[in-house]
């Protein structure tokens, strides 16, 4: 059932957004949409003294977030400042559907979203009033330009890991397309994509700017170019990858158990969040990033924070943005490993083999965060011909 939920969310969400966005055939621009993204705010003479002062007197705060890391948030933010903060854990398409009935029935509930999804962020949400954007005048010089709009809170991966325990000598897979060949059919444990936007976004941006280093992954594990009746390598590397059995599962816990628990005895491929690398020490896991591997380990995503348009607790939602923007507040988001979106702020961990963020991951492009909406449909379908 809640899988099928899943799979429903995202269905609903594609088409809301396709009727409001430009024809997503062919090859329609990313940064053609119906309705201007909307610009973000800021208070001309701010004074954080005055926004602590007008959100205790909101009196309480809740925020929706895809990660149970939100709770942890959620306690540090009322320690600090005495005001009742709740932080919810919720997968992302759901976050979305709720704020989007909340807006329309005028009963506000959620008052900020970290939100991972930003093809429905600047295709949906934003220009549709649901949320806005807030920047904290006094750390504007902080965040770099093109991490404003949407705010960029943190970024995160997703990574091919493997057991350690089993495979003392490194990862098993050397390049990404060996997950496409037969000795690995069945071995890659994964989340269903109709049920996660960022590894469908991972997918349409492959298609937009990672063509060519599967081609040459491609040719460099064949020895020969890569020829393929598909519309491009990205999409031929994701039809195999579909009809190669991977295993579907509903959270990154389930894979990180499937793949590093202690009695595992078959080698298995995770592709999963690095914060559940913190399994090795809470749990006594062995896992680590597939380091090494052609063309990249994994992917980086953002994950963005915005406001409810019609909060009831405004002040206190602007409070809170300025408290994840601070290693303060992001460091209970970031620390098993990520980025934040101040630049200010340090990582705090190298998450297990990981040393190079830039260099060993593939990286969201901001500017096709629209288009990444537009297409996820043709991906969507593309991947449900292909799974078997």
């Amino acid at each position: 059932m809640r899988r099928t939920a899943k799979i429903i969310s995202v269905a609903v969400l594609a088409a809301a957004a396709a009727a409001c966005a430009p024809s997503t055939a062919g090859n329609a621009p990313s940064t053609a949409t119906a309705k201007a993204l909307p610009g973000p705010s800021l208070d001309a003479s701010f004074d954080l003294e005055a926004l602590v002062a007008a959100a205790k007197k909101e009196g309480s705060l809740l925020v929706y977030d895809s990660s149970g890391d939100i709770e942890e948030v959620a306690k540090a933010f009322t320690a600090k400042y005495g005001i009742a903060m709740e932080g919810v854990k919720s997968d992302t398409p759901q976050t979305a559907e709720k704020m989007l009935r909340e807006h329309a029935a005028d009963n506000v509930t959620i008052d900020a979203a970290m939100y991972e999804d930003g093809g429905v962020l600047v295709g949906q949400l934003a220009p549709q009033g649901v949320t806005q954007t807030w920047i904290p005048s006094d750390l504007k010089d902080q965040i770099p330009a093109e991490n404003q709009n949407p705010l960029l809170a943190l970024s995160k991966a997703t990574v091919f890991a493997y057991n350690t325990k089993l495979s003392p000598g490194g990862c098993p897979v050397k390049n990404i397309w060996d997950l496409t060949e037969p000795e690995w059919a069945g071995k890659l444990v994964m989340q269903d994509p109709l049920g996660k936007p960022t590894v469908l976004s991972f997918f349409t941006q492959l298609d937009a700017h990672g063509n060519q280093a599967l081609e040459q992954a491609f040719q460099a594990k064949y020895g020969k170019p890569l020829k393929t009746e598909e519309k491009s390598a990205a999409y031929e590397w994701v039809k195999r990858l579909a009809g190669n059995r991977p295993v579907l599962t509903g959270s990154d816990e389930d894979i990180s158990g499937a793949v590093g628990a202690p009695n595992a005895t078959d080698k298995k491929i995770g592709f999963m969040s690095i914060s559940k690398f913190r399994n090795n020490e809470d749990k006594g896991y062995h896992q680590s990033t597939c380091e090494g591997m052609a063309p990249f380990t994994g992917f980086s995503y953002p994950k963005y924070v915005a406001i409810a348009s019609k909060s009831k607790h405004p002040n206190a939602a602007k409070l809170y943005v300025h408290f994840i923007m601070t290693e303060e507040g992001v460091k209970h988001e970031i620390g098993e490993g990520g980025i934040s979106g101040n630049s200010t702020v340090k990582p705090l961990v190298t998450p297990a083999g990981l040393s190079d963020w830039q260099g060993q991951l593939f990286h969201t492009d901001p500017k096709g965060l629209l288009g990444d909406l537009q297409n996820r449909q043709n991906i969507s379908d593309f991947w449900r011909v292909n799974k078997s």
